[in-house]
């Protein structure tokens, strides 16, 4: 297999944090190598932002950042996805379609986020996708929803999507709010002053949508429906039952860590009970419980762009032992991550009960029904699962799955999700053909 480079640092995830943390290393002399999947640096967060144009100041910094590190003697490599971590950190990558293998001394996770898959009747249908996806398709692309699309769920990601559509001359019919109807309420003794700028943001593009006329409902039991297609949006307000005529369903319930190859290398994990999704155990520097791993940014824990870019900065400053230099950057992630018990109150994860006709498994077509079905039978756990229903060993590894059956499999066994273990990954945790493994 080709390559075969050392070096100190390896750094998976070309994000924020990955790239915060890059830059430190570099700057600090040490050999870097970045891999990320994507054609650019950036991650979902800044993804396209060098094709795009900063709009703001926070994008102004980012592509900065962005500049930097194209500038730096990283090796970063785009394009390339980490199929596998031995446990003497050996790595395993593909670019191009040919396998590469790099030996680096030390490890650092920047894999970030997933969302949270929204389950309900007729998430399969064409013309129903997540408004993560629908961003993606925004900013690579400039690819925007036609006809009457709706917005469901919640999370401030909703608000953010629907007012870049009306930025990028686009339309959205409406925003199904299924968010629990005094969270906002509930929220308030959380507010901090820190809080107060993303509260301000939000309150502008709320009053922007209701400016360009996007009706907003307070909901809750939505479902798609359609022949084929997408043609109907049914939910349920105070005065009863509502059926609107839709040609896109964009759902959202917030994102969680992607933590895929964190269990597959065998970091330790918890349970978030605020952000309700297990995250690895980490110390403040970003050392996990396998040596020589650490993880860095949202993937150990939802904090957002800047929060992460610190946590890489403050890893790899932890790694070179220089702790005091990080004294500064340790008080200001402390600050930006104030807001979070405000955020987390005010949108808290919808929690649905999926009708047992609901697909939960769609690699495997395994119903809600079908996982209630095991747990009558004795399924014990999500790991279990895989052998009464075939859930969760698709392609996708549990990627989409694994959250909804836990709460399923959670519900219907009554025991706690903290009381059983998270699903196991194993490697390679993306397909790889045999031919990139013997084209060498």
């Amino acid at each position: 297999m080709p390559d075969g480079s050392s070096p100190d640092l390896l750094i998976v995830g070309a994000g924020p944090a990955g790239i915060g943390a890059a830059l430190e290393a570099s700057e600090a002399g040490l050999s870097v190598m970045l891999l990320d999947e994507n054609a650019a640096p950036g991650g979902r967060i800044w993804q396209a932002l060098e094709r795009r144009g900063a709009k703001d100041a926070d994008e102004d910094a980012a592509l900065a950042a962005i500049a930097r590190l194209r500038a730096s003697p990283v090796d970063a490599r785009y394009g390339a996805t980490v199929w596998a971590i031995e446990p003497d950190l050996q790595v395993y990558a593909l670019q191009q379609g040919r396998a590469f293998m790099v030996r680096p001394r030390t490890i650092l996770l920047a894999t970030g986020t997933t969302e949270r898959p929204m389950p309900i009747i007729g998430w399969t249908l064409p013309g129903v996708m997540t408004v993560g996806a629908a961003q993606i398709a925004l900013k690579t692309g400039g690819l925007l929803p036609d006809g009457q699309t709706w917005l469901a769920g919640q999370g401030p990601l909703m608000l953010l999507y629907a007012n870049q559509v009306l930025d990028a001359g686009g339309k959205v019919a409406g925003v199904i709010d299924l968010s629990p109807r005094y969270a906002a309420l509930a929220a308030a003794g959380r507010l901090s002053l820190s809080a107060l700028p993303d509260l301000r943001k939000g309150l502008a593009w709320r009053q922007r949508l209701k400016d360009a006329g996007v009706r907003w409902i307070r909901a809750s039991g939505v479902r798609a429906d359609g022949d084929g297609a997408l043609r109907s949006v049914t939910f349920t307000t105070d005065q009863g039952p509502r059926t609107v005529s839709a040609d896109t369903l964009l759902l959202h319930d917030g994102v969680i860590p992607s933590i895929q190859m964190s269990r597959a290398v065998g970091c330790v994990h918890e349970w978030s009970a605020a952000q309700h999704c297990w995250r690895p155990v980490t110390d403040d520097w970003g050392v996990s419980s396998v040596p020589g791993i650490l993880i860095a940014g949202d993937a150990a824990g939802i904090g957002g762009a800047d929060v992460a870019m610190l946590s890489g900065r403050i890893a790899v400053l932890g790694l070179l032992g220089r702790q005091q230099q990080a004294v500064d950057l340790r008080a200001r992630r402390k600050q930006r991550l104030a807001v979070r018990p405000f955020l987390d109150a005010t949108f808290p994860p919808l929690r649905l009960t999926p009708e047992d006709a609901t697909l939960v498994c769609r690699c495997e077509e395994v119903t809600a029904g079908a996982i209630r079905a095991a747990a009558r039978a004795g399924c014990p756990g999500i790991n279990q699962l895989k052998a009464y229903t075939r859930c969760g060993m698709g392609p996708c590894q549990g990627r989409t799955c694994g959250p909804i059956a836990l709460d399923v499999l959670a519900a219907a066994t009554g025991v706690a999700h903290a009381r059983m273990e998270p699903l196991r990954t194993r490697f390679p945790i993306k397909p790889v053909k045999v031919g990139a493994l013997t084209d060498a």
